[in-house]
């Protein structure tokens, strides 16, 4: 089913042409849409300005080059989003492959041999993910790319309001139910438009969008046989190059400019050369007549009416707050293991534990708690009275040492590289979107490097003194030590991309989040123990917009007081305690602040989305000390992350550079 089908039913809605008897009941359906309409909250045109800010370009540039490759494929983006839309709303579910679970929509008959563009998205998709990745969804990329793809092709432009998530299912009954066909009468059109909240004049408007592309013989042979609406001259033309039988061939939806985005759509139907039965009844009615007619007269009338369908046909019950999930393949969804996790804790323990296995098991023999036992037997003492000295002169200073140990491991390994500073080689990691203006306390490991140097020249990486500056700020405020194991040595180079990829950002779901500690070879209970570590620090308000403003799983009063702080616009950098309750002391708030939907970071609350996660988190909240000891050995294996040792990189003298 092509936009012809979207516009059957806009034709359905509008082309009755009983229109005058059944006026008010008309006006009472429009009604009801404005207010369905009025009410979708959690989508905003800024909602991606903090944690995607390269995002419309992204997307434009892949668009772009899509459409000056093959002129069809704008119009075969906007139909994406229109058959995406119209079946249990704009959640990216026409994307899904079929899995065990289901029969996704792609073989519906609407959609089956029809609908095309899965390349391209999944072409925007990459590229989105290597600037942004986990935080951007598939369903908001159709919604752009058909934006996209409309002004590149000559039509209007318009702020698409973002913010859905992906759903985790597909349904080829609902899209072959709802789909109308191209051979669609008005009255079927107009009831499939009101179905998903949209009127008559939404119906014309959208139908609009057949102003580009192709449509196949099969889509139109009854109208060219059967209809008398049509202009002869041009069914016979049609005629010659679509028998009756057979030959399934392309054809223009508007033979006038078929590559240019405009209003000769509509033109082509007071002709009688609507391509499309579902297009030509668009003339039935005096309302939806008197529309065509108008957008003949009046093209930028027609432009400004298709910019606004489109956004309330954007609009039609999308997937927000913690709804649905962040694909990382649009199609695939990985909702589904973490329900795995669920009713199959074991088999995800054993994945989890054999990828751990492999990553760590190499790293036992290498690193010792006692390995600077006798070249640097004072390291230890040392590092803690400069540690100590900086917490007390301020306490966050603990949370920003123990985030640079994180933030160090998850970039290639524990290897000090988040430490380097820009050189003529490479852009190093402090200024990747994850750290940026937000991961702090180089001038602590400078001081600590210092004194350890004068004691000790020549002998202790800042691989190490970072894992043991996260031990014994931990411990400063309240949590309990670990023996830090040692050996690490410091990287020769840094990596800004890579550090952009792997790092999960606040606005990460609990699947993104599971598959980031995986591939670190950590388990979804160090996952858990390990965001404890949000128990102390604070966030500045761009981290958590998104969550104060449009999820739903959050405490009305806790949100209502964070927007006084932090207006929808502006005030980035207010900054504000990730545990409102006891945010300079070590403990087990987090978890109770998750309990009562009151964590800070969507990251942060999706803990409890599962069975599993979700009683992790009631544990620690029954029991701290066995938050405590958890914690303590998941900081063991996050510091065992693919370590440098032996030979392989150096120790620094000078943390922020390569000696």
């Amino acid at each position: 089913m092509s936009i012809n089908n979207i516009q059957l039913l806009v034709h359905q809605r509008e082309g009755v042409s009983m229109a005058s008897p059944f006026k008010m009941f008309w006006v009472t359906i429009v009604l009801g849409l404005a207010i369905r309409v009025s009410v979708i909250e959690g989508l905003s045109a800024h909602y991606y300005s903090s944690s995607c800010p390269k995002l419309i370009p992204t997307v434009k540039a892949v668009v772009a080059a899509a459409v000056k490759k093959e002129a069809r494929i704008g119009a075969s983006l906007v139909r994406l989003h229109f058959h995406d839309c119209f079946v249990n709303g704009c959640d990216g579910s026409i994307l899904l492959d079929d899995n065990s679970t289901f029969t996704g929509e792609k073989t519906a008959r609407p959609n089956n041999g029809s609908v095309r563009g899965f390349e391209v998205v999944d072409d925007i998709k990459e590229a989105v993910e290597k600037v942004c990745p986990g935080v951007v969804s598939c369903a908001d990329i159709l919604t752009l790319a058909s934006r996209d793809s409309t002004v590149f092709l000559g039509g209007p432009s318009w702020e698409v309001p973002l913010g859905r998530r992906d759903s985790t299912t597909a349904s080829i009954t609902t899209a072959n139910r709802d789909l109308p066909g191209p051979s669609s009468n008005i009255s079927t059109l107009v009831s499939n438009f009101a179905k998903q909240g949209l009127s008559v004049k939404d119906l014309v408007a959208l139908s609009g969008s057949h102003t580009i592309g192709l449509s196949r013989c099969i889509s139109f042979r009854d109208r060219i046989y059967n209809d008398i609406n049509i202009d002869l001259r041009f069914a016979k033309r049609l005629r010659k190059k679509c028998p009756r039988l057979g030959n399934n061939t392309l054809f223009r939806l508007d033979k006038v400019t078929p590559k240019h985005f405009d209003n000769f759509y509509f033109k082509n139907l007071l002709s009688g050369k609507g391509l499309l039965h579902s297009d030509q009844v668009l003339t039935n009615s005096t309302s939806t007549l008197s529309l065509v007619k108008k957008y003949v007269h009046k093209p930028s009338t027609f432009f400004k009416d298709f910019a606004k369908s489109m956004v309330n046909m954007g609009n039609i019950k999308p997937p927000t707050g913690s709804k649905g999930e962040i694909r990382t393949n649009c199609r695939k969804f990985i909702k589904d293991m973490v329900s795995m996790v669920s009713s199959s804790k074991m088999f995800w323990v054993a994945i989890l534990t054999v990828v751990a296995i492999f990553r760590l098991v190499v790293v036992e023999g290498r690193l010792s708690t006692h390995y600077y036992s006798s070249s640097c037997p004072e390291l230890l003492p040392i590092v803690r009275a400069v540690v100590v000295a900086a917490v007390k002169k301020e306490a966050r200073m603990g949370a920003s040492l123990l985030r640079l140990h994180f933030h160090d491991c998850f970039v290639n390994g524990c290897d000090g590289s988040i430490l380097l500073d820009d050189n003529s080689t490479f852009i190093g990691e402090k200024k990747a979107k994850p750290n940026y203006r937000s991961v702090r306390g180089y001038e602590v490991v400078d001081d600590i490097k210092e004194a350890v140097e004068k004691v000790c020249p020549g002998v202790v990486s800042c691989a190490d003194i970072l894992a043991i500056a996260a031990r014994d700020s931990t411990v400063f405020l309240g949590g309990k030590s670990w023996k830090v194991r040692l050996g690490r040595r410091d990287s020769t180079t840094a990596n800004k991309t890579t550090a952009e990829k792997v790092l999960p950002s606040p606005d990460s779901d609990l699947c993104k989040l599971i598959y980031y500690f995986a591939n670190q070879g950590l388990s979804i209970k160090d996952l858990v123990t390990l965001s404890g570590s949000h128990t102390i620090g604070l966030a500045s308000c761009k981290t958590f917009r998104g969550r104060i403003y449009y999820d739903t799983n959050i405490n009305a009063t806790f949100a209502n007081k964070l927007q006084e702080r932090c207006p929808k616009v502006g005030r980035n950098s207010t900054l504000l305690p990730m545990d409102k309750v006891t945010p300079k002391h070590f403990d087990n708030f987090y978890y109770r602040n998750l309990m009562n939907q009151k964590g800070l970071l969507h990251s942060d609350q999706a803990l409890i989305d599962t069975t599993y996660t979700l009683s992790i988190v009631k544990k620690y909240v029954k029991k701290p000390s066995s938050f405590f000891k958890n914690f303590a050995k998941s900081m063991v294996k996050m510091g065992n992350i693919s370590p440098l040792t032996g030979s392989k990189g150096e120790i620094r003298i000078n943390c922020r550079k390569v000696n």
